[in-house]
């Protein structure tokens, strides 16, 4: 009988070895960003940044002081930035000097800290959200009897009901239907790959299961995407974010509904004043929603704004 030999799995050469043990400390912070849209706005802020001091490669980033942040943010001040922008861009300067520390990449303290930053402008976000009707007649846009309006009326009610940012809608897959204490949930994959729990709404259930059902997809393997395309080659992968945005466009221009502005965070902004509106705790809806500050969840708190209880319709002549 032979004897069995097991091969070595292939090991880096010397020069690939040398290669990733010099990567520079910034480029390793910036491929822990997941979000690829929160990638792309962390790197363009970096390079107003670097532009503005002149800084040519990472290990000039030593030399940077509070003068120099202080310095900048002053300049996109008389650039008629929005106070929430510049706020980005410090919060992304930060976070990158924190992980250089955290590496031992830079000496001394973290610069940004100690910088103002811009209070918000306003305790009522811009984002729109739709009064009640305008949410009824968008979750009855959608075809009831096609494939495709059963999936996207699915879609809206996730969305709605529960308060989803895009990207977590898309990212769902058929085993983040879960059971918890007799309840079904959804398991959420949220910012920073943070997971939280959210207990399904009767309506989103329902709409759930008659998707499925018609689909079938569900029973091929539990791993599957939760909402795939229904286009082109099956790859396997599900709707992406951009897909679920341009999706919530055409179904709210079908239901006449005209805000401006309107997009899935819209959505967003819709189920957390309504539960805001319905008694729900603000600490719960920020859990719910899956926000690191309470801050931003007030930010739908707009209780105090609601049109009806304005003194207009307290005045009688």
């Amino acid at each position: 009988m032979s004897e069995l030999v097991i091969q070595p799995e292939r090991r880096l050469t010397a020069a690939e070895f040398q290669q990733l043990a010099s990567v520079p400390a910034a480029i390793e912070w910036f491929a822990n960003i997941d979000n690829p849209r929160t990638r792309r706005a962390y790197q363009g802020d970096l390079e107003d940044f670097c532009s503005f001091v002149g800084l040519a490669c990472a290990e000039d980033f030593r030399a940077v002081t509070r003068a120099h942040v202080l310095a900048w943010r002053a300049q996109l001040e008389t650039r008629g930035l929005a106070g929430a922008t510049i706020r980005r861009k410090l919060a992304a300067l930060s976070s990158l000097f924190d992980h250089l520390l955290e590496c031992n990449a830079v000496a001394g303290g973290n610069p940004v800290h100690g910088v103002k930053r811009p209070k918000i402008e306003t305790n009522e976000g811009k984002t729109p959200a739709l009064a009640d009707h305008q949410a009824k007649a968008l979750l009855e846009a959608p075809d009831p009897t096609s494939l495709k309006g059963q999936r996207d009326r699915a879609i809206l009610a996730v969305l709605l009901y529960h308060g989803l940012r895009r990207e977590e809608a898309a990212q769902l897959m058929v085993s983040d239907i879960q059971e918890r204490r007799g309840i079904r949930h959804l398991q959420i994959h949220g910012k920073g790959g943070k997971l939280r729990y959210v207990p399904l709404h009767p309506v989103a259930a329902e709409r759930l299961h008659t998707y499925l059902e018609a689909s079938g997809h569900h029973q091929e393997h539990t791993n599957a995407p939760l909402f795939r395309p229904l286009r082109g080659p099956k790859t396997g992968s599900g709707i992406s974010a951009e897909g679920i945005y341009a999706l919530v466009g055409q179904y709210a221009k079908a239901a006449g509904i005209a805000v401006a502005g309107l997009g899935v965070h819209g959505l967003r902004a819709t189920a957390a004043t309504n539960a805001l509106e319905h008694e729900a705790d603000i600490a719960k809806v920020q859990m719910w929603l899956g926000h690191a500050n309470i801050s931003t969840t007030r930010l739908y708190d707009r209780r105090g704004q609601r049109p009806e209880d304005s003194p207009t319709f307290k005045v009688h002549y």
